[in-house]
């Protein structure tokens, strides 16, 4: 992350995302702001290299799986929704719970938060009055703290999504933030996305995922965090959480890429979706 900057990774991100509403169809993640808040410039840059479309594939499932487990918290009467990490997300501008009173709280980087801003003006959408944003460094800065002073009801359950985030991480970063999620009332939760540990994957997997390391590196953001998905789960239950559900490549094909005809699918075996329920 870069203090001064909006974070590289977050842009290319929604531009991926920006990019499967334009090359997959139908898309598994349907977000019509997309392409309007990150730039036809960047969104065509993004259609044009058809050199990932797994990793494609996996930002809009991951996206998917996160607004999925949202709408059943909701429906277990969740009223406040974290978005961590948030970037271009635009979730906060075509919030469908709204008229149930749902609150979103977008937590990044100040410099990216003042570069979003920036985005939806020139897109010309409206920030709801229920979206409240939240400037943190994760690193530096308590998330609890920062939540609660930005009007966040600790009393209340929550659901948080954090994706892209967990492996620019240190493990203390990552705990604490889990740690205060947990404390948190019945019904609360989150959706990450997590990298398994490189001595799991085979050969080429290796390759792939030291690419992609080197790309994000070069853009100032490494990768610093992995793990066993057996030792993970075992972490997160002890911190409190009851529910968990864990999906590997095959699980998110086989959830959100079964029967296409355009062959886009998750290759290889380094990400994992992880939802986990207090």
């Amino acid at each position: 992350m870069h203090e001064n900057g909006a974070s590289r990774t977050a842009i290319r991100a929604a531009a991926r995302r920006a990019a499967h509403q334009i090359l997959d169809r139908p898309p598994v993640f349907e977000d019509p702001l997309a392409l309007a808040v990150v730039g036809a410039e960047a969104a065509a840059k993004a259609a044009s290299e058809a050199s990932s479309p797994s990793l494609r594939a996996f930002m809009a499932a991951r996206s998917r799986f996160a607004e999925d487990e949202l709408a059943r918290a909701v429906a277990r009467g969740v009223r406040q929704y974290v978005v961590l990490g948030a970037g271009l997300d635009t979730f906060a501008y075509r919030n469908p719970h709204g008229a149930l009173g749902l609150r979103v709280f977008e937590v990044d980087h100040p410099a990216t938060e003042e570069w979003k801003r920036g985005r939806l003006r020139a897109a010309g959408i409206e920030i709801p009055a229920q979206t409240v944003f939240v400037a943190v460094n994760f690193e530096r800065q308590s998330l609890a703290d920062t939540l609660l002073s930005a009007g966040f009801r600790a009393g209340e359950p929550a659901f948080f999504s954090w994706l892209g985030v967990v492996p620019y991480l240190t493990e203390g970063a990552f705990l604490a933030t889990m740690s205060f999620i947990a404390g948190l009332p019945p019904a609360s939760g989150v959706v990450f996305d997590y990298a398994v540990a490189r001595s799991a994957l085979s050969h080429l997997e290796q390759l792939a995922l030291d690419t992609l390391a080197s790309r994000v590196a070069a853009a100032g953001e490494p990768f610093q965090l992995f793990f066993d998905p057996a030792a993970l789960a075992a972490q997160v239950r002890q911190l409190g959480f009851r529910h968990l559900e864990d999906l590997d490549a095959a699980e998110i094909n086989s959830r959100y890429f079964r029967g296409r005809t355009d062959g886009l699918s998750i290759r290889g075996r380094a990400g994992h979706l992880l939802c986990a329920r207090v």
